[in-house]
């Protein structure tokens, strides 16, 4: 498997990562209960989304004085675009944990938490997906074709599915959980597990962070493979991969409360899913530059949160 990273690199980027982390759990007090202002999560948004790009112009200034501007280039290319793809993809995370959230009734001041070790689970979990679905590819290229079909099905399921609103009640996974586990009514603080009576029980915080980790996993299953279409170095995959989920916790706050007003960003994201999807499965015959898919992937971007702003500005002026 060949890759641009080294042991410096990984070093760094770990480093990094642990750093960030280590900031807001010790400082900022990321795990403590806490409600989150509009202010605070678009700081912590900028710092993160300014570390992804410090650290993809470390990387091309490193490669630029290793291996040559070229090289450097590409390279660097391929970071910003999977971090951009992963980064929209990632939005359609913040409108389940919305209704996660909301079906749970988990106040604000809890919300943080609960992200927290959800994140910190998306990121191992990632981590070792990354790293197989990488070592699968590079012995068994076909398996990109199964990639490009699988993301082609999901983005028009995508769109056929845009306009419905998930029934929690009808989860499986929440029924049997429900009939395996003894529940609490209602929140118990931040609390996870409470003895009550005697008997272990699980609290509706703790059901909402299992939700919250399922539905990460289920949606690194279509992101993922979307980056591998761009590169198949594990190390661009996965740095690309793990600064824009480290990040998302933030955007979701800065989103929470205006979620509603990108109703047409599902169509957005559906279009960019079947556009890698045909990018791959055309790979041995066509190469499409990094430089083009980067600026498709920003345009229907554009494109469709514009479109939902106009849209949600006319609701506004007809109600």
């Amino acid at each position: 498997m060949q890759t641009m990273g080294n042991g410096w690199l990984w070093g760094i980027f770990a480093a990094i990562v642990l750093v960030m982390l280590a900031v807001d759990l010790l400082i900022f007090k990321g795990g403590e209960r806490h409600r989150v202002s509009l202010k605070e999560a678009a700081g912590w948004s900028i710092a993160w989304v300014s570390v992804a790009v410090l650290f993809g112009i470390g990387l091309w200034v490193y490669l630029a004085l290793t291996v040559g501007r070229d090289i450097a280039n590409d390279t660097a290319l391929k970071f910003f675009a999977g971090y951009v793809v992963e980064k929209s993809l990632a939005v359609d995370n913040v409108f389940v944990w919305m209704m996660i959230f909301s079906y749970f009734c988990v106040p604000l001041e809890l919300q943080r938490r609960v992200l927290l070790y959800g994140i910190l689970g998306a990121v191992f979990l990632r981590t070792i997906m990354i790293l197989m679905g990488s070592w699968i590819i590079s012995d068994f290229h076909w398996i990109l074709y199964v990639f490009g079909v699988f993301l082609v099905f999901t983005g028009i399921k995508m769109v056929r599915s845009a306009e419905q609103s998930e029934d929690l009640e009808q989860n499986p996974l929440l029924k049997w959980m429900r009939n395996r586990f003894p529940i609490t009514p209602q929140m118990v603080g931040e609390r996870f597990f409470v003895v009550q009576d005697g008997m272990r029980m699980v609290t509706p915080l703790f059901l909402a962070l299992v939700l919250v980790e399922i539905s990460d996993m289920i949606f690194a299953v279509d992101s993922i493979p979307t980056v591998f279409a761009i590169t198949t170095d594990p190390f661009i995959v996965l740095t690309s991969n793990l600064f824009a989920i480290l990040g998302l916790r933030a955007m979701y706050f800065l989103l929470a409360d205006v979620g509603d007003r990108f109703s047409l960003l599902k169509y957005g994201l559906a279009m960019i899913l079947v556009f890698i999807g045909v990018k791959m499965l055309v790979v041995d015959w066509i190469k499409v530059p990094v430089w083009l898919s980067l600026s498709v992937i920003a345009s229907i971007l554009t494109i469709s949160v514009v479109a939902s702003l106009i849209r949600a500005r006319k609701r506004e002026w007809l109600s």
